[in-house]
Protein backbone atom coordinates (compact mmCIF):
# COMPACT_ATOMS: atom_id res chain seq x y z
CA UNK A 1 0.00 0.00 0.00
CA UNK A 2 1.09 3.51 -0.98
CA UNK A 3 -0.42 6.78 1.31
CA UNK A 4 -0.11 10.06 -0.99
CA UNK A 5 -0.55 12.92 0.89
CA UNK A 6 -1.52 16.29 -1.18
CA UNK A 7 -1.17 19.81 0.42
CA UNK A 8 -3.04 23.03 -0.94
CA UNK A 9 -5.48 20.64 -3.11
CA UNK A 10 -8.89 20.10 -3.11
CA UNK A 11 -10.34 16.81 -4.24
CA UNK A 12 -13.66 15.80 -6.12
CA UNK A 13 -15.15 12.63 -4.79
CA UNK A 14 -18.56 11.99 -5.86
CA UNK A 15 -20.74 13.50 -3.32
CA UNK A 16 -18.50 15.57 -1.82
CA UNK A 17 -14.92 17.48 -1.96
CA UNK A 18 -12.22 16.99 0.76
CA UNK A 19 -9.12 19.25 1.30
CA UNK A 20 -5.77 18.51 1.87
CA UNK A 21 -6.00 14.70 0.51
CA UNK A 22 -4.95 11.34 2.00
CA UNK A 23 -5.26 8.72 -1.07
CA UNK A 24 -4.26 4.87 -0.18
CA UNK A 25 -3.69 2.83 -2.60
CA UNK A 26 -2.97 -0.87 -3.33
CA UNK A 27 -2.36 -2.50 -6.60
CA UNK A 28 -3.87 0.28 -8.63
CA UNK A 29 -7.03 0.62 -6.85
CA UNK A 30 -8.28 3.24 -4.06
CA UNK A 31 -8.41 1.44 -0.94
CA UNK A 32 -9.52 4.73 1.21
CA UNK A 33 -9.63 8.93 0.95
CA UNK A 34 -9.83 11.02 3.62
CA UNK A 35 -9.03 14.67 4.80
CA UNK A 36 -5.54 15.15 6.18
CA UNK A 37 -5.64 15.77 10.05
CA UNK A 38 -2.70 18.07 9.82
CA UNK A 39 -0.43 15.18 11.78
CA UNK A 40 0.44 12.41 9.18
CA UNK A 41 3.81 13.42 7.60
CA UNK A 42 4.93 10.41 9.49
CA UNK A 43 2.21 8.19 8.05
CA UNK A 44 2.36 8.62 4.46
CA UNK A 45 4.93 7.50 1.95
CA UNK A 46 4.87 10.42 -0.57
CA UNK A 47 3.96 14.53 0.42
CA UNK A 48 3.09 16.24 -2.58
CA UNK A 49 2.98 20.10 -2.01
CA UNK A 50 1.83 22.86 -4.75
CA UNK A 51 2.40 26.32 -4.82
CA UNK A 52 -0.81 27.00 -6.32
CA UNK A 53 -3.99 25.69 -5.34
CA UNK A 54 -4.93 22.40 -7.36
CA UNK A 55 -8.28 19.96 -8.00
CA UNK A 56 -7.95 16.21 -8.22
CA UNK A 57 -10.39 15.44 -10.25
CA UNK A 58 -11.38 11.86 -12.33
CA UNK A 59 -9.08 10.99 -14.66
CA UNK A 60 -11.21 12.07 -18.07
CA UNK A 61 -12.16 9.13 -20.56
CA UNK A 62 -12.53 10.16 -24.36
CA UNK A 63 -14.24 7.32 -26.16
CA UNK A 64 -13.65 9.64 -29.52
CA UNK A 65 -9.91 10.12 -30.42
CA UNK A 66 -8.46 8.58 -33.79
CA UNK A 67 -4.67 10.00 -33.02
CA UNK A 68 -2.34 12.58 -31.44
CA UNK A 69 1.17 13.73 -31.67
CA UNK A 70 1.76 12.52 -34.90
CA UNK A 71 -0.17 8.73 -34.66
CA UNK A 72 -3.36 7.40 -35.97
CA UNK A 73 -5.06 4.54 -35.11
CA UNK A 74 -5.47 3.67 -38.89
CA UNK A 75 -1.83 3.65 -39.08
CA UNK A 76 -2.25 -0.32 -38.01
CA UNK A 77 0.70 -0.05 -35.68
CA UNK A 78 1.15 -1.15 -31.85
CA UNK A 79 3.52 1.66 -31.72
CA UNK A 80 1.11 4.27 -33.01
CA UNK A 81 -1.50 3.03 -30.28
CA UNK A 82 1.26 3.31 -27.88
CA UNK A 83 2.24 6.89 -29.44
CA UNK A 84 -1.20 8.05 -28.13
CA UNK A 85 -1.03 6.27 -24.36
CA UNK A 86 2.01 8.15 -24.01
CA UNK A 87 0.50 11.57 -24.86
CA UNK A 88 -3.04 11.70 -23.81
CA UNK A 89 -2.23 11.86 -19.95
CA UNK A 90 -0.31 15.48 -20.81
CA UNK A 91 -4.19 16.95 -21.37
CA UNK A 92 -5.49 14.54 -18.18
CA UNK A 93 -6.84 12.04 -20.17
CA UNK A 94 -5.87 7.88 -18.42
CA UNK A 95 -8.65 6.15 -20.91
CA UNK A 96 -9.75 5.84 -24.68
CA UNK A 97 -11.45 3.91 -26.82
CA UNK A 98 -9.15 3.80 -29.80
CA UNK A 99 -11.25 5.14 -32.86
CA UNK A 100 -11.05 4.01 -36.21
CA UNK A 101 -12.21 5.85 -39.39
CA UNK A 102 -13.52 4.55 -42.54
CA UNK A 103 -11.07 2.32 -44.62
CA UNK A 104 -11.17 -0.83 -46.85
CA UNK A 105 -11.79 -3.67 -44.76
CA UNK A 106 -8.18 -4.50 -44.83
CA UNK A 107 -6.95 -2.03 -43.56
CA UNK A 108 -9.45 -1.76 -40.47
CA UNK A 109 -8.90 -5.32 -39.43
CA UNK A 110 -5.02 -4.62 -39.45
CA UNK A 111 -5.91 -1.45 -37.31
CA UNK A 112 -8.13 -3.68 -34.83
CA UNK A 113 -5.54 -6.37 -34.66
CA UNK A 114 -2.87 -3.48 -33.85
CA UNK A 115 -5.39 -2.33 -31.37
CA UNK A 116 -6.07 -5.76 -29.28
CA UNK A 117 -2.37 -6.48 -28.98
CA UNK A 118 -1.76 -3.28 -27.29
CA UNK A 119 -4.99 -3.63 -24.63
CA UNK A 120 -3.69 -7.76 -24.10
CA UNK A 121 -0.24 -6.35 -22.84
CA UNK A 122 -1.05 -3.01 -22.01
CA UNK A 123 -0.40 -1.72 -18.19
CA UNK A 124 -0.60 1.44 -16.18
CA UNK A 125 2.90 2.84 -16.82
CA UNK A 126 2.36 2.02 -20.34
CA UNK A 127 0.01 5.32 -20.08
CA UNK A 128 -3.56 5.98 -20.81
CA UNK A 129 -5.71 2.80 -20.70
CA UNK A 130 -6.88 1.58 -24.33
CA UNK A 131 -10.57 0.46 -23.12
CA UNK A 132 -11.75 -0.78 -26.23
CA UNK A 133 -12.58 0.15 -29.59
CA UNK A 134 -14.80 3.19 -31.14
CA UNK A 135 -15.72 1.25 -34.73
CA UNK A 136 -16.52 4.75 -36.50
CA UNK A 137 -17.48 3.64 -40.01
CA UNK A 138 -17.98 1.71 -42.71
CA UNK A 139 -21.49 1.64 -41.97
CA UNK A 140 -22.59 5.57 -42.38
CA UNK A 141 -24.43 7.45 -45.09
CA UNK A 142 -22.28 9.07 -47.83
CA UNK A 143 -24.60 11.69 -47.71
CA UNK A 144 -23.18 12.89 -44.36
CA UNK A 145 -19.99 11.41 -45.06
CA UNK A 146 -17.59 14.21 -43.84
CA UNK A 147 -14.01 13.17 -43.50
CA UNK A 148 -14.83 9.45 -43.92
CA UNK A 149 -13.59 8.57 -47.40
CA UNK A 150 -16.72 8.00 -49.21
CA UNK A 151 -15.43 5.17 -51.53
CA UNK A 152 -14.93 2.59 -48.21
CA UNK A 153 -18.46 3.30 -46.85
CA UNK A 154 -21.04 0.47 -47.24
CA UNK A 155 -24.62 -0.76 -46.22
CA UNK A 156 -25.25 -2.20 -42.75
CA UNK A 157 -23.44 -5.98 -42.68
CA UNK A 158 -23.10 -7.72 -39.90
CA UNK A 159 -20.67 -10.07 -41.20
CA UNK A 160 -18.60 -7.77 -41.93
CA UNK A 161 -18.94 -6.14 -38.26
CA UNK A 162 -18.52 -9.97 -37.08
CA UNK A 163 -14.71 -10.17 -38.78
CA UNK A 164 -13.58 -6.58 -37.38
CA UNK A 165 -15.08 -7.91 -33.49
CA UNK A 166 -12.85 -11.10 -34.07
CA UNK A 167 -9.76 -8.89 -35.28
CA UNK A 168 -10.64 -6.62 -32.59
CA UNK A 169 -10.72 -9.58 -29.54
CA UNK A 170 -13.91 -8.56 -28.63
CA UNK A 171 -12.86 -5.46 -27.97
CA UNK A 172 -15.24 -3.18 -30.39
CA UNK A 173 -17.36 -1.11 -27.60
CA UNK A 174 -19.42 1.11 -29.67
CA UNK A 175 -19.85 1.20 -33.55
CA UNK A 176 -20.81 4.49 -35.24
CA UNK A 177 -23.76 4.05 -38.16
CA UNK A 178 -26.17 5.54 -39.94
CA UNK A 179 -29.83 3.67 -39.21
CA UNK A 180 -31.12 4.56 -42.63
CA UNK A 181 -28.72 2.17 -43.71
CA UNK A 182 -29.96 -0.59 -40.93
CA UNK A 183 -33.57 -0.93 -42.98
CA UNK A 184 -34.22 -3.91 -40.82
CA UNK A 185 -32.72 -3.09 -37.75
CA UNK A 186 -30.67 -6.38 -37.86
CA UNK A 187 -26.78 -4.60 -37.41
CA UNK A 188 -28.73 -3.20 -33.94
CA UNK A 189 -30.12 -6.03 -32.93
CA UNK A 190 -26.58 -7.78 -33.63
CA UNK A 191 -24.51 -4.85 -31.73
CA UNK A 192 -27.36 -5.21 -28.64
CA UNK A 193 -26.66 -8.91 -28.59
CA UNK A 194 -23.17 -8.39 -27.83
CA UNK A 195 -23.47 -5.41 -25.48
CA UNK A 196 -21.88 -3.13 -28.18
CA UNK A 197 -23.79 0.18 -27.71
CA UNK A 198 -24.86 1.13 -31.27
CA UNK A 199 -24.50 4.72 -31.90
CA UNK A 200 -26.13 7.51 -34.75
CA UNK A 201 -23.71 9.12 -36.48
CA UNK A 202 -22.69 10.54 -40.09
CA UNK A 203 -26.47 9.94 -40.67
CA UNK A 204 -29.04 11.34 -43.09
CA UNK A 205 -31.78 9.66 -40.91
CA UNK A 206 -35.06 11.30 -40.45
CA UNK A 207 -36.65 11.80 -37.26
CA UNK A 208 -39.47 8.87 -37.70
CA UNK A 209 -35.77 6.65 -38.41
CA UNK A 210 -34.27 7.90 -35.40
CA UNK A 211 -37.56 6.94 -32.97
CA UNK A 212 -37.30 4.00 -34.59
CA UNK A 213 -34.01 3.24 -34.00
CA UNK A 214 -33.96 4.13 -30.16
CA UNK A 215 -36.85 1.99 -29.88
CA UNK A 216 -34.58 -0.90 -31.15
CA UNK A 217 -31.65 -0.04 -28.60
CA UNK A 218 -29.81 2.67 -30.20
CA UNK A 219 -28.45 4.77 -27.01
CA UNK A 220 -25.85 6.62 -28.44
CA UNK A 221 -25.40 9.81 -30.96
CA UNK A 222 -21.85 10.38 -32.47
CA UNK A 223 -20.52 14.03 -32.33
CA UNK A 224 -23.91 15.60 -32.05
CA UNK A 225 -24.54 18.41 -34.81
CA UNK A 226 -22.20 17.15 -36.97
CA UNK A 227 -22.39 14.56 -39.23
CA UNK A 228 -25.94 14.50 -39.56
CA UNK A 229 -29.03 15.26 -40.69
CA UNK A 230 -30.53 19.14 -38.90
CA UNK A 231 -33.08 19.96 -37.27
CA UNK A 232 -35.83 21.67 -39.47
CA UNK A 233 -39.61 22.72 -38.49
CA UNK A 234 -41.24 19.66 -40.37
CA UNK A 235 -38.54 17.49 -39.76
CA UNK A 236 -36.28 17.27 -36.79
CA UNK A 237 -33.74 15.61 -38.14
CA UNK A 238 -31.15 13.06 -36.11
CA UNK A 239 -29.73 16.52 -34.56
CA UNK A 240 -33.20 17.10 -33.19
CA UNK A 241 -34.29 13.55 -32.04
CA UNK A 242 -30.93 13.88 -30.02
CA UNK A 243 -31.79 16.67 -28.15
CA UNK A 244 -35.34 15.29 -28.42
CA UNK A 245 -35.06 11.82 -26.56
CA UNK A 246 -34.01 10.99 -22.91
CA UNK A 247 -32.62 7.56 -24.66
CA UNK A 248 -29.96 9.35 -26.38
CA UNK A 249 -26.76 10.38 -24.45
CA UNK A 250 -24.70 12.89 -27.24
CA UNK A 251 -21.04 13.75 -27.47
CA UNK A 252 -20.15 16.49 -28.48
CA UNK A 253 -16.98 18.27 -29.78
CA UNK A 254 -16.58 21.35 -27.39
CA UNK A 255 -14.05 23.13 -29.55
CA UNK A 256 -15.62 26.32 -30.83
CA UNK A 257 -15.22 25.20 -33.88
CA UNK A 258 -17.65 22.19 -34.56
CA UNK A 259 -20.34 23.54 -32.37
CA UNK A 260 -21.06 27.08 -31.48
CA UNK A 261 -21.20 28.48 -28.38
CA UNK A 262 -24.86 28.90 -28.66
CA UNK A 263 -25.61 25.68 -29.79
CA UNK A 264 -23.62 24.09 -27.49
CA UNK A 265 -25.56 25.79 -24.48
CA UNK A 266 -28.71 24.89 -26.06
CA UNK A 267 -27.97 21.41 -26.00
CA UNK A 268 -26.74 21.35 -22.65
CA UNK A 269 -30.15 23.46 -21.52
CA UNK A 270 -31.78 19.99 -23.35
CA UNK A 271 -29.67 17.32 -22.16
CA UNK A 272 -28.36 18.28 -18.96
CA UNK A 273 -25.23 17.38 -17.62
CA UNK A 274 -25.75 13.28 -17.28
CA UNK A 275 -26.81 13.17 -20.98
CA UNK A 276 -23.52 14.83 -22.78
CA UNK A 277 -20.57 13.42 -23.00
CA UNK A 278 -17.11 15.51 -24.13
CA UNK A 279 -15.00 13.94 -26.54
CA UNK A 280 -12.04 15.44 -28.76
CA UNK A 281 -12.37 13.78 -31.67
CA UNK A 282 -9.16 14.47 -31.83
CA UNK A 283 -6.69 13.50 -35.25
CA UNK A 284 -2.47 13.18 -35.23
CA UNK A 285 -2.03 16.22 -35.78
CA UNK A 286 -2.90 17.34 -31.64
CA UNK A 287 0.28 18.20 -30.19
CA UNK A 288 2.06 19.20 -33.15
CA UNK A 289 2.90 22.43 -34.75
CA UNK A 290 0.65 23.49 -37.86
CA UNK A 291 1.11 21.68 -41.69
CA UNK A 292 -0.20 19.31 -43.58
CA UNK A 293 -1.19 15.79 -42.19
CA UNK A 294 -2.89 12.21 -43.12
CA UNK A 295 -6.15 11.25 -42.34
CA UNK A 296 -8.05 8.07 -43.85
CA UNK A 297 -5.98 9.03 -47.13
CA UNK A 298 -6.89 12.53 -47.39
CA UNK A 299 -4.26 15.31 -46.45
CA UNK A 300 -5.56 17.46 -43.95
CA UNK A 301 -4.84 20.97 -42.88
CA UNK A 302 -3.78 22.30 -39.97
CA UNK A 303 -3.92 25.83 -39.17
CA UNK A 304 -4.02 27.19 -35.82
CA UNK A 305 -6.74 25.20 -34.00
CA UNK A 306 -8.46 24.53 -37.69
CA UNK A 307 -7.87 20.81 -39.16
CA UNK A 308 -9.94 20.45 -42.69
CA UNK A 309 -9.43 18.62 -45.84
CA UNK A 310 -8.42 20.21 -49.09
CA UNK A 311 -12.00 21.63 -49.87
CA UNK A 312 -12.56 22.66 -46.39
CA UNK A 313 -14.52 19.87 -44.65
CA UNK A 314 -13.47 19.82 -40.90
CA UNK A 315 -11.39 16.54 -40.47
CA UNK A 316 -11.65 15.74 -36.83
CA UNK A 317 -10.12 18.11 -34.19
CA UNK A 318 -7.03 19.12 -32.03
CA UNK A 319 -8.43 19.94 -28.82
CA UNK A 320 -7.16 18.50 -25.92
CA UNK A 321 -9.99 16.99 -23.45
CA UNK A 322 -9.03 19.92 -20.42
CA UNK A 323 -9.57 22.04 -23.23
CA UNK A 324 -13.23 21.13 -23.88
CA UNK A 325 -13.73 21.09 -19.62
CA UNK A 326 -13.03 24.41 -20.25
CA UNK A 327 -14.78 25.58 -23.12
CA UNK A 328 -17.99 23.70 -21.91
CA UNK A 329 -17.55 25.96 -18.81
CA UNK A 330 -17.76 28.90 -20.52
CA UNK A 331 -19.69 27.98 -23.46
CA UNK A 332 -22.91 27.13 -20.71
CA UNK A 333 -21.83 28.60 -17.28
CA UNK A 334 -22.46 25.03 -15.35
CA UNK A 335 -20.43 24.44 -13.32
CA UNK A 336 -16.90 22.79 -12.46
CA UNK A 337 -18.48 19.70 -11.31
CA UNK A 338 -20.76 19.07 -14.43
CA UNK A 339 -18.22 19.84 -16.82
CA UNK A 340 -16.10 17.36 -15.41
CA UNK A 341 -18.50 14.98 -15.17
CA UNK A 342 -19.27 15.11 -18.70
CA UNK A 343 -15.70 13.68 -19.56
CA UNK A 344 -15.17 11.10 -16.45
CA UNK A 345 -18.33 9.09 -15.01
CA UNK A 346 -20.84 10.36 -17.92
CA UNK A 347 -18.44 8.06 -20.23
CA UNK A 348 -17.75 5.61 -17.65
CA UNK A 349 -21.47 4.96 -17.30
CA UNK A 350 -22.42 4.74 -21.10
CA UNK A 351 -19.57 1.63 -21.09
CA UNK A 352 -20.79 0.15 -18.39
CA UNK A 353 -17.36 0.58 -16.29
CA UNK A 354 -18.51 2.61 -13.73
CA UNK A 355 -17.87 0.18 -11.17
CA UNK A 356 -13.98 0.75 -11.94
CA UNK A 357 -13.47 4.00 -13.85
CA UNK A 358 -15.26 7.89 -14.02
CA UNK A 359 -14.73 8.55 -9.96
CA UNK A 360 -12.30 8.96 -7.02
CA UNK A 361 -13.45 6.49 -4.80
CA UNK A 362 -12.64 3.33 -2.86
CA UNK A 363 -12.51 -0.50 -4.97
CA UNK A 364 -12.00 1.93 -7.93
CA UNK A 365 -8.69 2.48 -10.32
CA UNK A 366 -6.53 4.85 -8.95
CA UNK A 367 -6.45 7.41 -12.28
CA UNK A 368 -6.78 10.64 -11.75
CA UNK A 369 -5.56 14.25 -12.50
CA UNK A 370 -4.41 17.21 -10.61
CA UNK A 371 -5.46 20.41 -12.48
CA UNK A 372 -5.37 24.03 -11.51
CA UNK A 373 -8.43 26.22 -11.55
CA UNK A 374 -8.03 27.25 -15.19
CA UNK A 375 -7.95 23.37 -16.28
CA UNK A 376 -4.07 23.36 -16.92
CA UNK A 377 -3.16 20.04 -15.82
CA UNK A 378 0.03 19.55 -13.40
CA UNK A 379 -0.01 15.85 -12.83
CA UNK A 380 -1.57 12.54 -13.75
CA UNK A 381 -2.05 9.41 -12.14
CA UNK A 382 -2.62 5.95 -13.86
CA UNK A 383 -3.19 2.72 -11.14
CA UNK A 384 -1.73 5.20 -8.85
CA UNK A 385 1.22 5.63 -10.69
CA UNK A 386 2.31 9.36 -11.36
CA UNK A 387 2.58 8.98 -15.57
CA UNK A 388 2.89 13.14 -16.63
CA UNK A 389 4.06 16.11 -14.10
CA UNK A 390 4.32 19.24 -15.66
CA UNK A 391 7.37 20.37 -13.69
CA UNK A 392 9.46 17.36 -14.98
Amino acid sequence: MKRYYFQNARLYGESTTIDNPVIEIENGKVISVKESDGNITEQIDEKVVFSEPVRIVPGFIDIHIHGADGADIMDGTPGAVYTMKKALPEEGTTAFLATTITQSAEEKIKALESVRTVIEEQNPNSGAEVLGVHLEGPFISKKRAGAQPPQHIGPADIQLFRRFQEASGGNIKLVTMAPEEDKNGELVKELTGQKVIPSIGHSDASYEEVRTAVGRGVSHVTHLFNGMRGAHHRDIGVAGGALLHEELVTEMIVDGIHISAPMVKLAYKNKGPERIILITDAMRAKGLQEGKFALGGQTVHVEGDRAVLEDGTLAGSIIKMNEAIRNMMAFTECSFEEAVQMATINPARQLGIQDRKGSIKEGKDADFSIVTSDLEVVQTYIGGNKVFDRGE
